[in-house]
């Protein structure tokens, strides 16, 4: 590798694919490493033999707020079929191991405006950021404040309530319809956003020197060095902050500081294979949650039988899915059983033992650490000044911890991306 390029974007995940494709769109050379063999990052869809080889997304599952979600156009004007996951799918809510009834669900319909409505309060002017679970605090009363506050924590932004501030979730709320394009959306990035791009796979950046006296950023990696007038840095949050590039001269203060305020949350998913034919008296693909307390109860919500398959598929968020990383994918697998059984009772136990399984590790994969960023609280700025060049653009990082509004989405990735490019050119 001795071609000098305008810019070298580190990293082949959505932000760096939209980073290069906005390049080649301005008529900029970029030249894109990618220390995995695949584009992708974590969209990433798999075809498990332990799932009969159909395919299943191990990360990102879906084109959130598709109505104004810029991946949506690409796929459809590729002709590409996009499944309408919250058409297709069914719900079912459990209280104390039985269906919630219609009265309870009409309250739990309520809590989120509920939720939001005292958020809005611990938000007015001059008051400081507080914890996302300050809100179910000020609902004492509340019988699905706990719920909610799982649901847009642990499940949805991957990191307790506790640690999350309240801000950032306000600032990154997702509304619209959730697509999915037929046979994955890791497959659909791999068909619709790499093509006519240079990627170099196989190639990890090791060092970027952007203090060069010429004005030049030069890209060390296991494969050779490229110099360059920009480099975008597209990789995790994680992985900066565990040092897995390294920067000569070290970083600026403030960009430091944003990394510490920008730490990963983790999602794992398990999947569980039925051994026989008994479907739990539930619909094919159908979402199942339950009621929580408030004595550090965690929601698990599963889908099961997704697209009718013949597997369950649990979301496991936050602490606990770090600590069942720890432990290893068996505690996950029992965890996982642990939940069903909660619901559903000792029937689980005769569907799932021995049962083929999945359990997803972002958490321990030395690319990515983790599965998206979360401001702690206090840091909901930390995403717009960590997006900001340094070196008057010679520097920039992109990716989805970087983006307001969309924060832990593809989509939030691919604009991100897309900004950097527009500060280079």
């Amino acid at each position: 590798m001795t071609t000098d390029a305008d810019v070298v974007v580190i990293g082949a995940g959505v932000a760096g694919l939209g980073a290069a494709t906005a390049l080649r769109r301005m008529g900029r050379g970029a030249v894109v490493l990618e220390a995995a063999g695949r584009i992708g990052g974590r969209a990433w869809t798999a075809y498990p033999q332990a799932l009969g080889g159909v395919w299943f997304d191990m990360g990102a599952i879906w084109l959130h707020d598709a109505e104004h979600n810029p991946l949506t156009p690409i796929a459809l004007a590729a002709g590409d079929s996009l499944l309408r996951s919250d058409a297709l799918r069914t719900e079912r809510t459990f209280v104390d191991g039985r269906l919630a009834t219609e009265a309870e669900l009409a309250d739990y319909a309520d809590a989120w405006p509920r939720f939001e409505a005292a958020a809005e309060r611990l938000m007015r002017p001059g008051m400081p950021d507080v914890p996302l679970s300050a809100v179910a605090r000020s609902l004492p009363d509340d019988p699905w404040a706990a719920t909610v506050e799982s649901w847009e924590g642990s499940v949805i932004c991957a990191v307790d309530a506790a640690d999350y501030s309240l801000l950032d979730w306000k600032r990154n709320g997702l509304h619209g319809s959730n697509l999915v394009p037929q046979g994955g959306i890791g497959a659909f990035v791999q068909r619709r956003l790499g093509e006519g791009l240079d990627v170099r796979l196989n190639t990890r950046a090791t060092r970027v020197c952007w203090g060069e006296a010429d004005g030049q950023v030069r890209v060390e990696s296991d494969r050779g060095a490229l110099t360059a007038v920009s480099c975008i840095v597209t990789v995790s949050t994680g992985v900066l902050r565990a040092g897995g590039i390294a920067f000569e001269p070290a970083l600026p203060v403030d960009v430091q500081n944003c990394l510490h305020a920008l730490p990963m949350g983790l999602a794992t998913k398990v999947a569980l294979r039925a051994g026989g034919t008994d479907r739990l008296g539930l619909p094919s693909y159908c979402s199942v949650d339950r009621q929580i307390g408030r004595d550090g109860d965690l929601l698990v919500p599963i889908q099961c039988w997704p697209h009718g398959r013949d597997y369950v598929q649990a979301w496991i968020g936050g602490s606990t899915a770090w600590a069942l990383l720890r432990e290893g994918d068996a505690a996950a697998v029992a965890f996982t059983r642990g939940e069903l059984r909660r619901v559903f009772g000792g029937r689980v136990d005769a569907l799932f033992d021995g049962a083929a399984s999945v359990v997803t590790r972002w958490g321990d994969d030395p690319l990515v650490l983790g599965a998206y960023a979360y401001a702690s609280p206090g840091n909901a700025d930390a995403r717009a000044r960590l997006a900001e060049p340094v070196a008057d653009g010679h520097l920039l990082f992109a990716g989805e911890a970087c983006h307001v509004g969309y924060a832990g989405t593809l989509a939030g990735a691919w604009l991100s991306g897309q900004a950097a490019a527009g500060v280079v050119a």
